[in-house]
């Protein structure tokens, strides 16, 4: 664990939804105040009831681009408009 990224382990849940999971690209990533958890979503309209839960290093594996945008700060954002587009940063006052 000595070059892992994140704040959380690899084995610390993380929210996510079918599409990704199913292959859409993660184009918004959220840290959230508190309890530090991480969404990691393809931007879309989400339900949380609907929501799915990886693993931090799951979430790695299915985009390694993610190492771009570990040190996010909670309480921020990180969206993208395309796989491998740059991703854009901001705080977020809906979290």
């Amino acid at each position: 664990m000595a070059n892992w990224p994140f704040d959380q382990a690899p084995h610390v849940a993380a929210v996510t939804s079918a599409r990704v999971l199913d292959g859409a690209t993660i184009r918004l990533v959220v840290h959230y105040p508190g309890d530090d958890s991480w969404a990691f979503l393809d931007g879309g309209t989400f339900d949380i009831s609907r929501g799915k839960l990886i693993g931090m290093g799951e979430a790695l594996k299915i985009d390694p681009s993610l190492k771009e945008i570990a040190d996010l700060p909670p309480g921020w954002t990180a969206t993208r408009a395309h796989a491998g587009a740059p991703w854009n940063r901001t705080p977020d006052s809906d979290v």
